[in-house]
């Protein structure tokens, strides 16, 4: 979506500046509503796929830049972490054989990352999150080398106005004082995504609102973060604490 050459907002008038096209596409997503053009049908389904980076050791390799230069594929793209990439698929009518298509591009394309990996002597895991992660992974200096992950990191720093303090209680307890995003570089994750309608978009929120805790049960994959057995699914707490902007949480 658009360019990823992104700057720290300093300046008031280009803190103005920003608030004024923020609202002039609050406006233009208005008028569509209004005016009908936002397109109804077909629906269309789509998903990531992010996975890890590792060594023959199973530990987080730095080297995705490289992975993905070698994989030369605009499917493929970043994550915060260089020791992670994502997978784009292409939006899929919602019909017949959908799923199986789906099915068939992510195999293919996870084969690509696979042979392209080995290249680089890594190999690709799906875990939400990776259990040999350590603390020394998440410096700010595995942050993958792009411009808008460090803007970020200010940002939200700059917001918080203070480090992240994290505290997470399971069957184990974790608490610590950081000092980047990068902690939101140990989630990984499926992610799928449905085209809505615009007229039925709040009966289909609803729907889905209910329906997310019992799937949320049967996709837990992330019972371990630092060598803690915290929640069965860690990333909900780990996200929220990572880059929101409130000061303090403690999930229990």
């Amino acid at each position: 979506m658009g360019n990823l050459n992104v700057i720290k907002l300093n300046k008031k008038r280009d803190k103005a500046n920003y608030i004024y096209h923020l609202s002039k596409d609050i406006e233009a997503l208005d008028r569509m509503i209004n005016e009908d053009l936002i397109e109804k049908a077909p629906i269309r389904i789509g998903a990531e796929q992010e996975f890890c980076i590792v060594d023959n050791a199973f530990l987080p390799n730095n080297n995705a830049i490289a992975i993905l230069k070698d994989i030369d594929d605009t499917h493929f793209t970043t994550e915060i972490g260089n020791y992670n990439l994502e997978i784009n698929l292409d939006p899929i009518e919602l019909e017949t054989n959908c799923f199986s298509k789906m099915h068939t591009q992510l195999i293919t394309l996870m084969e690509k990352a696979k042979i392209s990996a080995k290249k680089h002597h890594s190999k690709i895991v799906l875990t939400g999150i990776l259990p040999t992660l350590s603390l020394k992974h998440i410096s700010i200096n595995n942050m993958a080398p792009i411009q808008r992950y460090y803007v970020l990191n200010d940002a939200v720093k700059e917001s918080r106005k203070q480090d992240f303090n994290i505290h997470i209680k399971g069957v184990d307890e974790l608490n610590l004082l950081h000092d980047s995003v990068m902690l939101e570089g140990c989630n990984t994750s499926f992610q799928s995504h449905l085209q809505m309608n615009p007229e039925t978009f709040v009966e289909d929120y609803n729907w889905a609102q209910a329906i997310y805790g019992p799937i949320l049960s049967v996709c837990t994959n992330s019972p371990l973060l630092f060598g803690k057995e915290l929640w069965s699914e860690t990333r909900i707490a780990l996200f929220t604490q990572s880059v929101d902007t409130a000061s303090k949480f403690i999930f229990t």
